[in-house]
């Protein structure tokens, strides 16, 4: 089962780093993959989104999900609800000392024959979302 997971500091307040990832039409500014994305409806428990992701040969694939956890300055999670891949997702943020700690996790569950054709491009997309964490710090402490 692929996972991936990295933990970044922020030097800005939990509540500016929550409102940031809490609202996912800011991804395109620090997830490169992200060739559309629009939420539907207002930003808070529920909310879902429908995004188009850079695919295979830079086709658009969609990749819309939904808010499974919003927990103000604390826990975001959510899950891919179309797309050959349905991974979870989740926003840990914990408030330290001068700024805020973002520790972000993909899981995919893929079985039988997906399991073994796509396990290994689906990791190293996953890992390459999670590294992407370094850009959102840099935009956030500009």
């Amino acid at each position: 089962m692929p996972h991936a997971q990295r933990t970044v500091h922020i030097d800005r307040p939990i509540e500016a780093v929550f409102a940031f990832f809490a609202d996912a039409e800011n991804d395109p500014q620090w997830r490169q993959h992200v060739k559309e994305i629009q939420r539907v409806g207002p930003i808070g428990p529920g909310m879902t989104y429908r995004q188009k992701i850079a695919g295979p040969g830079g086709r658009a694939i969609p990749s819309d999900f939904e808010m499974t956890s919003y927990q103000p300055d604390s826990h975001l999670a959510f899950r891919v609800t179309a797309g050959p891949v349905r991974p979870t997702g989740d926003y840990q943020l914990r408030a330290v000392e001068g700024g805020t700690e973002v520790t972000m996790s993909l899981d995919a569950q893929l079985s039988g024959l997906k399991g073994l054709l796509m396990s290994r491009p689906v990791q190293k997309a996953m890992d390459s979302e999670v590294a992407s964490l370094d850009k959102a710090k840099a935009v956030l402490e500009r």
